[in-house]
């Protein structure tokens, strides 16, 4: 004859611990959706995505049936600014998801931020996804190219940032380089003073000592002169031995 009451107690113990686990699960979901939801969002809200968003569900005017319709030019250039935020915001998760993955690993950060991350990474992707069905039904055709033209505008965008950028630091460059250049010449210049000075202090005693110099060779020529007799006494010593020979022929 089967126990029933032996039984009872191995199902009542299975029934139990099942029942906890499922509870545990349960309760651990709605708190890990709780706790996601609350979180701090990775970017800021879409600005882009609402202004599309208005002009496409656009509510009629008070005293009106119908509302303007917005035409599909208008509509175009809003779902290509949101295609080029969308862009942006790629960019910006892919090359922070090598750097935040290897701080994780690390230790660096928290769970917390990874959770903040994934969950940005998911919305990014949910918007691309609707952001290819909206030019779908504005175009047909269109959700394949849309991206290929917010990526050339955003390259645009990002090119003329670092123009502007390199501009303005070219001229802050120029106006140190100006005040570097002047103070490097007021430098230069005192030190060809400094240089200056000792050379006209030489060339200022040489023509004393040269003139003092000068003098002496004049007055020993002078001397000789007078202390030979001169060559007129010689010229005339001369002619009157000449004479005597003379005569004596």
């Amino acid at each position: 004859m089967v126990n029933w009451f032996g039984l009872i107690v191995p199902f009542a113990y299975l029934s139990i611990l099942i029942g906890s686990l499922a509870t545990f699960s349960s309760l651990y979901r709605k708190r890990k959706l709780a706790s996601s939801l609350s979180l701090e969002p990775w970017f800021p809200p879409h600005l882009q995505r609402n202004i599309y968003l208005s002009l496409l569900h656009l509510e009629p005017a008070p005293g009106q049936e119908k509302a303007t319709p917005v035409p599909d030019s208008v509509l175009k250039a809003a779902l290509i600014q949101r295609a080029c935020e969308d862009i942006r915001r790629i960019l910006e998760v892919r090359n922070a998801k090598q750097a935040l993955s290897n701080l994780l690993q690390r230790g660096s950060v928290g769970d917390q931020l990874w959770q903040r991350f994934l969950r940005a990474e998911k919305e990014v992707e949910a918007e691309l996804r609707d952001v290819v069905e909206e030019a779908n039904g504005l175009q047909a055709g269109w959700g394949q190219t849309i991206f290929q033209s917010a990526n050339e505008m955003v390259n645009n965008d990002m090119i003329r940032k670092n123009v502007a950028d390199i501009q303005a630091k070219a001229k802050t460059d120029r106006e140190w380089w100006d005040k570097e250049r002047a103070s490097i010449q007021s430098q230069f210049l005192k030190e060809l003073d400094e240089d200056a000075a000792p050379t006209e202090a030489i060339k200022g005693t040489a023509p004393g000592s040269s003139g003092a110099g000068s003098e002496k060779p004049n007055s020993d020529e002078d001397a000789v002169l007078v202390e030979g007799g001169g060559p007129a006494s010689l010229g005339s010593a001369a002619g009157k031995g000449a004479k005597k020979r003379k005569g004596k022929k």
